[in-house]
């Protein structure tokens, strides 16, 4: 009896891949990635993603579409300064992990409380998308513990040493005292409007 295939999981599989490697699979690599002996298994699994919509292959390439990666299809530029004609013009797809994420494995998100970011354009409720690991650069927004408290505030180094440093003008920086850990450096902010 053939054992049936579960495709979400295979497609989980091959969306986590990409991720990690920013590159699709080659079909020996699928043979491992699916745990399967042969590519003809492989191909035919291709085929049923390609049907379903999930990949698109082109002379012997595959790629993830919109519908598989979790995309948002980015349909041109929109002027932000006067007004100008706009026509809708399909420019891809794009899947805001792929855009807003470099390194996963390392990636994560927080809920801001307080307004002590919002000339930053950080508001109470909005998301950080951080990424730990490195060394901040001077004017790098962190996630930071200091003398046991955490806080977002910009990393400022310079000569009198480490301080962080607040977007509104009602707070004052904080030089640490005693400890200063820095958790990560804030890689976007994520609103959501209604």
């Amino acid at each position: 009896m053939p054992r049936k295939t579960d495709i979400q999981a295979k497609l989980q599989k091959l969306r986590r891949f990409f991720r990690e490697n920013r590159r699709m699979p080659g079909y020996n690599e699928m043979l491992e990635l699916f745990d399967y002996r042969s590519k003809n298994a492989v191909f035919q699994l291709l085929r049923k993603f390609e049907a379903l919509g999930y990949v698109r292959r082109n002379r012997g390439r595959v790629a993830l579409t919109a519908t598989s990666g979790g995309g948002v299809r980015l349909l041109g530029a929109i002027q932000a300064g006067f007004p100008s004609p706009a026509e809708e013009e399909l420019a891809g797809a794009m899947s805001l992990d792929e855009f807003l994420i470099q390194k996963p494995q390392s990636t994560f998100m927080l809920t801001v409380s307080g307004d002590s970011m919002i000339e930053a354009g950080i508001h109470p409720g909005d998301l950080v998308l951080v990424e730990k690991g490195g060394v901040p650069r001077n004017h790098d927004i962190v996630i930071a513990q200091v003398d046991d408290e955490w806080t977002l505030k910009y990393f400022i180094r310079d000569d009198s040493g480490v301080r962080l440093v607040p977007a509104n003008r009602n707070y004052q920086p904080i030089v640490p005292q005693r400890s200063l850990l820095i958790g990560g450096v804030v890689k976007a902010v994520i609103r959501k409007y209604r």
